[in-house]
């Protein structure tokens, strides 16, 4: 599911980290009134580029952006806000705190395990997500630290031009948790890094640090931690500066391949949620609680 479906948060304890670089100043004028209703978002423009925050703040332990139900709703649409906004040309997402996004929050999945409701709810969600971020028609920067789980690292790994910091962590926990790997999984870490690779890393929740993600082409490139951020506003602003016809079509093109692959995706969705109507889901949910390795039947 696109949404948080790994709550590595538990499983993978947060590190301390180099302070990222000063960020550039938002614009003084105000976001434009279609932003209004985003809570667990933080929004900030400069200039033609729309910086958007996972906050710690609304987390549990206020160390990683934990993805609640606010903020999978949130991470599902604000990417078509994106496309509809004429004053952006270039998206920037980023974490707060000492990781990317730390994954899903606990009470939300035994919510969707316990109740059709919300299991369906967060389905189309997850289904929104992946499908919001291709084909949103302006380029999207990522910049990882730190954990990347989750909700979060859908749209860390689908964004145009991915960037890690060399020390960032990332892990797709769906099997630690006990449902298949549905969402961004099968739809890009196979075109990203290759089959072998990403059998070997979805199947086995096996950690994979920025510099091996950028050895495998999992990531676009990586960096010292302390020259993230404001590497990517450099990215997002060469992007933002280009003939935005020629960019956004590339890129509607090159994602093509994504939308091939589509079938294969709504395949591993619905078995990712199929899973979470079963008992391995309650194993998963309950070791990452206790803080012990699962014991599945």
């Amino acid at each position: 599911m696109a949404t948080a479906i790994a709550p590595l948060m538990t499983a993978i304890p947060p590190q301390d980290a180099p302070q990222s670089s000063p960020l550039p100043q938002p614009d003084a004028a105000p976001l434009s009134p279609r932003y209004d209703r985003y809570r667990a978002l933080t929004l900030r423009r400069h200039g033609p580029i729309l910086e958007i925050v996972m906050g710690a703040d609304q987390s549990a332990n206020r160390k990683l952006a934990t993805a609640d139900a606010n903020m999978h709703r949130e991470l599902a649409e604000i990417w078509r806000d994106v496309s509809a906004d004429p004053e952006v040309r270039v998206a920037l997402i980023r974490g707060e705190g000492k990781g990317f996004s730390a994954g899903g929050d606990l009470s939300l999945v035994e919510d969707m395990a316990n109740d059709f409701a919300t299991r369906t709810r967060v389905w189309h969600e997850a289904r929104d997500l992946v499908y919001n971020v291709i084909n949103c028609d302006k380029p999207i920067v990522s910049a990882m630290h730190g954990p990347a789980v989750g909700a979060g690292l859908v749209a860390g790994l689908l964004a145009d031009i991915s960037i890690a910091a060399r020390t960032a962590r990332i892990v797709d926990g769906h099997t630690r948790l006990g449902v298949a790997a549905g969402d961004h999984a099968a739809i890009v870490w196979p075109l990203l890094c290759g089959m072998a690779k990403a059998k070997y890393y979805l199947m086995l929740c096996e950690s994979v640090s920025g510099e091996e993600a950028e050895r495998i082409g999992l990531v676009s490139l990586t960096v010292d931690e302390d020259e993230l951020v404001e590497r990517a506003f450099d990215v997002a602003r060469r992007l933002a500066a280009g003939s935005q016809t020629a960019i956004r079509w590339t890129k509607y093109a090159l994602n093509n391949w994504l939308r091939m692959a589509g079938p294969a995706f709504d395949s591993s969705l619905a078995l990712e949620f199929m899973g979470f109507a079963g008992p391995d889901v309650q194993e998963g949910v309950a070791s990452l609680r206790q803080k012990r390795p699962p014991k599945f039947d």
